[in-house]
């Protein structure tokens, strides 16, 4: 029988029933408040998850239960409906380990919110519900500790709020981003263009998860949908908040409360108001002044765009930096991130996937950084030992530092860094021998050893804390407990329990004797969960004690008979009471313990810091040492004063792979020289490898790691901006050519002569003449008038005349080995064997070879066929229309033009007159009465033409016209 439904306002405040009857769990139905209960029956899918914690699982009810259905369980099966069939509620329960997977998957991978209800009586009144936990992809601050552990997350989850004002036509955007896990906010305040395109560089060097705008403001409804276009772009969750919430009103009064050290009067940021709006906004959203334990932990810092160079959100696909979480099955080695992560700590994890979407821009920091890798890599015997026996065995030091700080911690926290102190010397002193002289000598002193001292002699007071007050012997036996002579009222307590454990032996021998069984093989002495201490007998021996006096039996399960005896419960009650007295006592010492470890979380995380920075050079050292081919420091010059030269440059990702013999090609781009480079050749045939591989040799280099060449000189970009295949977004109303055009648009509008441009396959997606006229003008106005350095790969083989317009354009091809003739009758030029070389080299390819890549993908013999005689008949269609090469300039072809136009009207105004032409001394007599009208159009075309001959013949487009005459 079911329970009523029952529903009720609590002033106002959305509230959830559950009547218990004495029926199964699976029997029971929610019912709710009319306006929730409308939520979770007739929502449409929204991206809030709703979970409802029963104790020993989870549920989840609506379009809920069916996403999760949908999503976990891959079937409908595990749908029950809770209540009358026309009016039921469809749910499904969640065990604990799987609702925190599935959470772990919404708020990463799914960008999903999620909303946690608990009981708000507890356990003693389970019929109403409220809202416990919030969380969303960018502030995981109530559900960190419940869902991840320290391996789970890249990077931290980074929040972000933005506000923008327009004045004068120009934009200045002012945002604050909070990382809530190292308790840091931090402020930024430029003028961006129109399309964002700084916003967006910013966005992908912090990784930011969600960002606050506000709620369309109707006079900044265009540059909020712009916005919006560049947040969804770079998948960022977008979160509306009131404008109301955008102000500085008490924003210095909010950051004197976070803020750790100096006044927040006097910090220089204030000054930018349209960030601390963005700020304001951003703290009240995270609730972060209502957590006394953020009170002076938070620091501030202003983010400066351009100490870093600048990715959109294009280059971090184009280059394959890190790994999509949308993406199942992804390889390690598919991505940048996978190939170089060789790290040991967690938060060098988290740091190498800083370092990739921060690459450097000062020369002088990337130099130290390639000195460092190169000791590393030149001595192999310490990098391994600093690897495998102190990285590995140190833990998260600033998850750790903030339960500290929270009063979350554990005992085993505090175990895990005294650990990790012990071995800070032995650290030390390897770092001391690592083979280095001269200046990288000092750099190593610098940045590492003297560092690791410092903490290491500020960290030896915990470890003698630690000593003093925890058992270090029980360690063995993974117990974490204070040591009982630490305090005397524990040690009272330590000992009664000892008293009463001997009573539970002495009873267990006596009830042995008694019984004459042999003790822990028959009978054996247990701690049930629900009897406490008893004794337990096998089913066949339990006929010993049945019906026998001074002996209780409790009950008969699959293990055997529970029984006890007077004394036995006796002792057992008192141990029960003792303990919890003992546990009691003894919380409230670990309490102080922690409270003193976490007087030191400004050490500790300075520690991290240094143990995530070694871990991140050790490991780009041991990746390129373990390359199949090991990688080589590359020469770094000052950005704007060199040229990118590389010799063998192999693409990293795609060398390990299996079954790859990877083809290696040199590069030379020169300032003045070629600095832009059209790339053409056949399908399949390399060209976006080798323009990609370009990109991500020259970001390799300015995060400081080796690359994958045989030499390697390169400038200091600025920024890398790619144009790299674009994809539909129906959803978003984004076709595939207006994603490319914006991201061309982005392109134009934000490269300088220090970027790097790399543009694969522009205008395919529109017609030919368009899309031909858009990638001839994109190209032409990056070569001549922003002067970066560019690859440009391309079908469009008309491009390639670029470069008798421009000396700094210079034209490569993807070589392709073509054997069998197309001479003759009987073959067309698309029936030859093709074999791909991989190689590139100087010139122009002007065929694509497609329908090769159409047998390759195994299509139908018929549609191959059909392919190869349209396309022949369109050729020979396009050859009758123009023969003319495309290998005369410009202005050669004028001249030549303006030359046929004077030759044919000389020839019209003799014909009409019958005059005479002189060429030279000859007189040639035209309009004789007894000519032909017809021999005489010839003598007078003959006659124009010798008097021409000689500008005909100096240019060399009139010579093919007559030729192909």
């Amino acid at each position: 029988m079911y329970a009523k439904e029952k529903a009720e306002n609590d002033g106002g405040k959305l509230t959830l029933f559950l009547l218990l009857p004495e029926v199964s769990a699976s029997e029971r139905f929610v019912s709710c408040h009319p306006t929730l209960k409308t939520r979770i029956h007739a929502q449409k899918r929204d991206d809030t998850i709703r979970l409802f914690d029963r104790q020993d699982y989870y549920t989840v009810h609506g379009q809920d239960a069916i996403y999760v259905a949908n999503q976990i369980f891959r079937t409908h099966s595990v749908i029950k409906h809770w209540g009358k069939k026309n009016n039921s509620l469809s749910t499904v329960n969640l065990s604990h380990t799987v609702a925190k997977t599935f959470l772990r998957e919404a708020l990463t991978a799914k960008q999903l919110r999620i909303e946690i209800w608990v009981p708000e009586g507890g356990k003693k009144n389970p019929s109403k519900f409220q809202i416990s936990k919030k969380a969303s992809p960018g502030n995981l601050q109530d559900v960190e500790e419940l869902l991840f552990t320290h391996s789970d997350l890249l990077s931290s989850p980074l929040m972000m709020s933005i506000k923008i004002v327009k004045k004068e036509g120009a934009l200045t955007i002012g945002l604050a981003f909070a990382d809530a896990s190292v308790r840091q906010i931090g402020v930024s305040e430029f003028v961006d263009n129109d399309l964002f395109s700084n916003t967006e560089s910013l966005l992908i060097q912090l990784g930011v998860k969600e960002c606050l705008i506000q709620a369309d403001p109707k006079e900044k409804d265009v540059e909020l949908g712009k916005l919006r276009v560049v947040l969804e772009r770079c998948n960022v969750v977008m979160t509306e908040r009131k404008s109301s919430e955008f102000v500085s009103s008490n924003i210095e009064q909010d950051l004197t409360r976070l803020l750790k050290g100096d006044l927040a009067s006097t910090k220089p940021e204030l000054d930018l108001k349209i960030a601390m709006a963005a700020t304001s906004a951003l703290i009240s959203y995270l609730s972060l002044t209502s957590d006394n334990s953020n009170f002076g932990q938070y620091t501030l810092l202003q983010h400066d765009l351009s100490q870093f160079m600048r990715l959109d959100a294009s280059a971090l696909r184009a280059l394959n930096l890190i790994p999509n979480t949308l993406e199942i099955g992804q390889s390690k080695s598919m991505t940048l991130f996978g190939l170089l992560n060789r790290c040991k700590t967690s938060q060098g994890v988290r740091l190498l996937a800083q370092w990739l979407k921060q690459p450097l821009v000062n020369l002088h920091e990337i130099t130290k950084r390639q000195d460092l890798v190169e000791t590393m890599v030149d001595d192999s015997n310490s990098r391994s030992i600093i690897r495998d026996d102190f990285l590995k065995v140190m833990p998260d030091m600033h998850r750790i530092a903030k339960r500290f700080q929270k009063s979350m911690a554990s005992l085993e926290d505090v175990v895990r860094v005294y650990q990790a102190i012990l071995k800070l010397d032995g650290l030390i002193e390897n770092l001391a021998a690592v083979a280095a002289e001269g200046s990288v000598k000092q750099l190593l002193e610098d940045r590492y050893t003297s560092k690791f001292q410092e903490c290491a002699k500020t960290l030896a007071k915990y470890s003698d804390m630690v000593e003093q007050t925890i058992d270090l012997d029980e360690l063995d036996k993974h117990n974490y407990v204070i040591k009982p002579e630490y305090n005397s009222r524990l040690q009272e307590l330590a000992a009664s329990l000892a008293e009463v454990r001997d009573a539970l032996d002495t009873e267990h021998r006596g009830v042995g004797e008694d019984l004459g069984l042999e003790l822990d093989k028959k009978l054996h002495l247990e701690n049930h969960s629900s009897y406490g201490y008893c004794f337990r007998l096998s089913k066949t021996d339990a006929k010993h004690v049945h019906n026998k006096k001074g002996y209780i039996e409790l009950s008969t399960l699959k293990a055997g008979t529970y029984f006890t005896t007077k004394d036995m419960k006796e002792a057992s009650t008192a141990f029960q009471e003792g303990s919890e007295e003992y546990q009691k006592e003894q919380n409230g010492l670990v309490k102080e313990v922690v409270s003193i470890a976490a007087t030191y979380t400004p050490v500790l995380e300075s520690l991290d810091d240094l143990l995530a920075d070694l871990d991140v050079i050790i490991s780009l050292a041991e990746a390129s040492v373990n390359a199949p081919i090991p990688y080589v420091k590359p020469a770094m010059v000052e950005k704007g004063s060199g040229n990118l030269v590389l010799k063998e440059a192999r693409h990293p990702c795609l060398e390990v792979q299996d079954e790859i013999s990877f083809i290696p090609n040199d590069v030379s781009l020169i300032k003045g020289e070629s600095e832009f480079q059209i790339i053409t050749g056949p399908n399949m045939g390399g060209k976006s490898t080798y323009i990609r591989q370009i990109g991500v040799i020259a970001l390799m280099a300015q995060i400081g790691c080796f690359v994958p060449c045989a030499e390697a000189e390169l400038p200091v970009f600025d920024s890398i901006l790619c144009r790299v295949g674009a994809g539909d977004s129906q959803l978003k109303g984004v076709s595939t050519f207006m994603a490319e055009m914006l991201e061309t648009a982005t392109i134009l509008k934000s490269a300088t002569k220090d970027s790097l441009v790399i543009i694969d396959e522009l205008g395919r997606g529109t017609s030919t003449y368009d899309g031909f006229g858009l990638a001839w003008a994109i190209s032409e106005h990056i070569a001549t008038e922003i002067r970066a350095f560019c690859l440009f790969a391309t079908h469009f083989h008309e491009l390639t005349s670029l470069a008798q317009e421009a000396p700094q354009v210079k034209n490569l091809h993807v070589v392709a080995h073509v054997t069998g003739s197309s001479d003759s009758a009987s073959h067309s030029k698309h029936d030859r064997e093709i074999t791909l070389l991989y190689k590139v080299e100087p010139g122009v390819c002007d065929q694509s070879f497609g329908i090769h890549v159409a047998e390759l993908a195994n299509f139908p013999e018929s549609v191959v066929k059909l392919a190869k005689r349209k396309a022949d008949e369109l050729e020979d269609f396009g050859e009758a229309e123009s023969t003319l090469p495309a290998k005369y300039s410009r202005a050669e072809i004028e001249e030549g033009a303006k030359l046929v136009e004077e030759v044919l009207r000389t020839w019209s105004s003799t014909a009409k007159n019958g005059a005479t032409v002189s060429d030279g001394d000859a007189d040639v007599v035209m309009g004789e009465v007894n000519m032909d009208d017809d021999v005489r159009e010839l003598h007078h075309l003959k006659a124009c033409f010798e008097r021409f001959k000689p500008q005909i013949e100096a240019n060399g487009w009139c010579r093919d016209i007559l030729a192909s005459l």
